[in-house]
């Protein structure tokens, strides 16, 4: 036998395939190659292999399949060198192939892709041998498939006449089911029918006796009439009677006011003697002294900022809360969103009022928490706490709202102080002359409480 330089016999090398190279063989051929792939260095491998030198053989032949398949068929060197990984990998299967016969129990896909790569003399005889036995294996496990399939479709088609045939005899029941109780339906309606004559025979009996009633009627309405004229004129005779005793009433009692006028006078002067034999002095509280104001020298809540304390610090709301009468109006969720925002709303007043209670008790003020009903989705059931008055804005008013209303329910000059942070708030109640505290003073003063 004749060989090349690269110890392949030559005539193999010249032969050619009739036909493309079937799918299975092209597979295994490409596994081949993939498994020889990674014994090569990178200089071994053509130039357009050499970006998949650290793939897996898996993953190699996933990506660089037809990269692998195109080298093999164009570059005879590196096929030569993936034979000779292939007869070092499968030596007895290489011997069989170089001597013609092939092992019978060995896979033909795999005969076929070996002699593929080995290329020995008549290797396209047996790859085509292994494409048409591919082929026959696949027209086998189709017919398989078919004959199962034609099965499972007549088992099917079985189970449907059953399930028809089962269907069928339900409609015929319902359909005799239906009849009957059409027949029923049809006696009943002509008893509903006999009814319905019956009751127009009764209709036009009602209908006559309510003619003879509304006759009847009639007349009695007439003679109601005429009773009606006739008590008309005894009541215009009883008013004018009425007014002739007003008369004499408004004149006898013009003969009493006389005589009541008489005995007032007569008290009227026994009282001064009784004042002057008592020797009862003048009285000494005048109406206008009863006015709620600012006298002179007493402090008000604006005379607190001048006591050169800063606008953050407690003891100017200790000051505040000193004063006579002081009430101290706090914008409920104005202060716990300032102080503890991440608490549920719930959570938020149970912890202030709680707290407000204790400053009540302490400085003995009047104290009064609004909260903005529109922040609730239904009514709050609080009992509130002592010393503490609890309020929640009106649907369409909101708590900014109901704080400007309390201070204007208050006489001027009696010491409101509000707590909020918000500026519009802040600039109205100062205009109406409450004191506005910012939130955190208070949160600071209960903090310490």
């Amino acid at each position: 036998m004749v060989e090349s330089a690269g110890g392949e016999p030559a005539d193999g090398a010249a032969e050619m395939l009739d036909r493309p190279l079937p799918e299975g063989v092209r597979r295994r051929v490409v596994q081949l190659v993939s498994d020889g792939f990674g014994a090569l260095t990178p200089a071994e491998l053509p130039a357009q292999l050499r970006q998949y030198a650290r793939f897996t053989p898996n993953r190699r032949a996933r990506f660089a399949g037809n990269a692998m398949a195109a080298a093999v068929e164009g570059d005879t060197v590196f096929r030569q060198r993936i034979a000779e990984r292939l007869r070092a990998a499968e030596p007895e299967l290489a011997a069989a192939l170089d001597s013609g016969t092939p092992p019978p129990a060995a896979d033909p896909l795999d005969v076929a892709a070996a002699a593929y790569v080995l290329r020995p003399d008549d290797w396209a005889k047996l790859v085509a041998a292994a494409g048409e036995e591919a082929q026959r294996a696949d027209a086998e496990r189709a017919d398989e498939q078919s004959r199962a399939e034609v099965e499972r479709l007549r088992a099917e088609l079985a189970a449907a006449r059953g399930q028809t045939k089962a269907e069928t005899e339900r409609l015929r029941a319902e359909l005799d089911s239906a009849r009957r109780e059409s027949e029923s339906l049809h006696r009943k309606l002509r008893a509903a029918l006999s009814d319905v004559k019956r009751g127009e025979a009764a209709l036009r009996k009602a209908e006559a006796e309510f003619e003879t009633e509304r006759a009847e009627g009639q007349a009695q309405l007439t003679a109601a009439e005429s009773e009606s004229r006739r008590l008309k004129s005894r009541l215009g005779e009883a008013e004018a009677a009425l007014e002739a005793a007003r008369r004499a009433a408004r004149e006898g009692r013009s003969m009493e006011d006389m005589r009541m006028r008489l005995l007032l006078d007569t008290v009227l002067d026994a009282a001064q003697g009784l004042r002057r034999e008592l020797a009862l002095p003048p009285v000494s509280v005048r109406p206008a002294e009863t006015v709620d104001a600012v006298e002179p020298g007493r402090m008000t809540p604006k005379d607190i900022a001048a006591r050169a304390l800063s606008e953050n610090d407690p003891a100017i709301l200790d000051q505040l809360l000193a004063l006579p009468q002081a009430h101290l109006v706090v914008d409920g969720y104005n202060v716990t969103k300032t102080g503890y925002p991440q608490m549920p709303l719930d959570k938020q007043r149970l912890r202030l009022l709680g707290t407000l209670s204790q400053l009540a008790a302490q400085t003995g003020a009047e104290v009064t928490c609004v909260f903005d009903g529109a922040e609730l989705a239904a009514p709050v059931l609080l009992a509130p706490p002592r010393g503490v008055r609890v309020l929640f804005s009106k649907p369409g008013v909101t708590a900014d709202e109901l704080i400007r209303q309390l201070v204007r329910a208050e006489p001027p000059g009696r010491p409101v102080v509000v707590v909020s942070t918000d500026r519009e708030v802040a600039d109205g109640v100062a205009k109406a002359g409450a004191r506005p505290v910012a939130s955190a003073v208070l949160l600071k003063r209960l903090s310490r409480a």
